[in-house]
């Protein structure tokens, strides 16, 4: 299949050659539809200089909308009676949107039933979040999915990959262990038919992933379903790991492909990538922007490693930057992060256990002897000697990084980390992450919403499981116990659970970043349910956040982080 990248110049001539009347159009019609299938066409080349004056008059307080927005007929004729009518004195940009596409409907804020508790709460959101999606529009950008799926919530109106795995993890806990089934069957669906599972499901996510926790979510739905599903899913775990490994076995020392990176010590490691060196259709003007205010930098340089970070999930986070107050600096695609390849090392880990499972002893100790060089690649490139805790890989100064981000604890989640070191990290996280309100992301005060003081779910969660797997109870409970108080104080107040909370204190939702804090939200409802529990004796459980932190020792962590791998 040809990179993205390489199609949409080609594709987007085309476009404006039909708009325009050219004269090329029959002779190149027939390619044209061949690269229109598979994939589909993303808003900004379906669309080419009316997307982009769209974005620019910034006619909607959201850059996603118009990226949203489905034609109501052929896109080339939108375009063509566009260039027409633009130049027209009387002519009104935003009345000729509505007239030629159909807008995203604005959600009904969601108003609980007066009383609720928190876990209450939670459940009643669940069939809110849930869509069904089996089929779309010819030139709509969502993709459709076999089966329904949760939403994160508020502006995230498709279902998000990494998002995804917290959201499963409340479901379990809410025994909704169909919405699981149905979300891996979309995802391994996802896999079948694109070759990945895109950081979205509209078409202008195709050209990237997200952090890979398909696997994770394969066993946490054995854990209610039996060892047979890691059997039923074995093939859509293995295409996903080929298409993060992509061109691996071709790599000499200091070279990289795509996700795939070759150290000057032979070791094999993964980094976000994007397909794509164009602005993102839902932050279009964001990066155009920035791009212009960096002329030093190529452009697509910029794209590629906004995009890059985009498949972070960290979108954005000082983490990526040369300089925290300028995402100009941003080089995501030259920093080799440690989560990553810690879920890599899980999947590889999955894989062997899949395998093993499926009687295949031959792959099995395939997979589990890529998992071991993995964790000592790990060890010996992604710590951070001097400082003590786990960090990201620069490719450029050819060393380990010093910044301090929640991202270490990653390897004590997966089980990857050797003890003494596990250890460290936990005093490391006590001393510098931990505050009021639960673990902040980074120490470094940005405004970008992956930087302090903002903490996130998925984060406490990973720490909190993480910190139980190396036996630092006190501190898990402690990380939970935090992040809970904020979680309460803040629907106490509000009647809602929020995206994203700052930790330096307790009852505030999160700033920075590209939009409005959202309301939903799909894995804060998650993790909340989920260190409810944690918190609370089984016999004993607790719907609402106690007004004394239990004084009980902490219950081993639910699977399946618990779950200890041969070291």
């Amino acid at each position: 299949m040809i990179k993205p990248v390489l199609r949409q110049p080609r594709t987007l001539f085309l476009v404006m050659q039909l708009a325009l009347g050219g004269t090329l159009l029959a002779a190149n019609a027939p390619t044209f539809a061949a690269e229109a299938q598979n994939p589909p066409q993303t808003p900004d080349i379906l669309l080419g200089p009316l997307f982009s004056d769209v974005q620019s008059a910034k006619l909607f307080p959201d850059q996603k909308t118009f990226a949203d927005a489905v034609p109501k007929s052929d896109p080339l004729m939108i375009l063509a009676d566009y260039r027409m009518q633009r130049n027209q004195s009387s002519f009104d940009l935003r009345h000729f949107v509505e007239v030629n596409f159909t807008l995203p409907e604005k959600g009904k804020p969601y108003v609980p039933p007066a009383g609720q508790n928190l876990r209450e709460h939670i459940d009643g959101l669940w069939p809110e979040l849930t869509r069904t999606t089996d089929s779309a529009g010819k030139w709509d950008s969502l993709l459709p999915l076999p089966k329904p799926y949760v939403v994160p919530g508020g502006r995230f109106r498709e279902v998000y990959y990494w998002d995804s795995y917290f959201t499963m993890l409340g479901l379990a806990e809410s025994g909704h262990w169909d919405k699981i089934e149905d979300m891996v069957a979309n995802f391994g669906y996802e896999i079948d038919t694109w070759g990945h599972i895109p950081n979205g499901n509209r078409s202008y996510y195709l050209s990237r992933s997200q952090p890979p926790f398909f696997s994770l979510m394969v066993e946490l739905l054995a854990t209610h379903d039996g060892d047979e599903v890691l059997k039923t899913w074995l093939p859509q775990m293995e295409k996903e790991y080929q298409y993060w490994m992509e061109g691996a076995d071709a790599l000499q020392p200091g070279e990289a492909n795509k996700r795939v990176v070759k150290l000057s010590d032979g070791s094999i490691l993964n980094r976000y990538w994007d397909d794509s060196s164009t602005p993102r259709p839902e932050s279009w003007l964001a990066d155009v922007t920035t791009a212009k205010n960096n002329p030093n930098r190529p452009a697509t340089e910029i794209y590629r490693d906004l995009r890059a970070a985009a498949a972070s999930g960290w979108d954005f986070s000082s983490r990526w930057m040369d300089d925290p107050e300028q995402l100009g600096t941003i080089r995501t695609t030259s920093i080799v992060p440690v989560d990553l390849n810690a879920l890599m090392f899980k999947m590889e880990k999955m894989l062997s256990r899949a395998y093993q499972v499926s009687g295949d002893s031959a792959k099995a100790s395939h997979y589990d002897a890529l998992a071991t060089a993995r964790q000592k690649a790990i060890e010996t490139n992604l710590w951070n000697t001097k400082e003590g805790w786990y960090a990201d890989y620069d490719l450029k100064t050819k060393k380990v990084r010093n910044q301090l981000t929640a991202a270490a604890l990653y390897p004590l989640f997966v089980n990857a980390a050797a003890k003494d070191r596990a250890d460290k990290v936990a005093a490391v996280t006590e001393a510098r992450l931990l505050k009021a309100g639960g673990i902040t992301t980074t120490t470094v005060k940005s405004g970008q919403q992956w930087d302090a003081p903002n903490g996130w779910a998925p984060l406490q969660w990973v720490a909190a499981a993480g910190l139980q797997n190396y036996d630092h109870q006190k501190l898990a409970m402690s990380v939970s116990w935090r992040f809970l108080t904020n979680v309460q104080h803040t629907y106490d107040r509000e009647q809602k659970l929020v995206e994203k909370y700052d930790v330096s204190s307790t009852g505030t939702g999160g700033g920075g970043g590209e939009y409005p804090l959202q309301d939903g939200f799909g894995w804060s409802n998650g993790v909340t349910l989920k260190m409810l529990d944690l918190i609370c004796p089984k016999e004993k459980p607790c719907d609402s956040v106690p007004q004394k932190q239990p004084a009980e020792e902490a219950r081993p962590a639910a699977e399946p982080t618990a779950q200890k791998v041969a070291q």
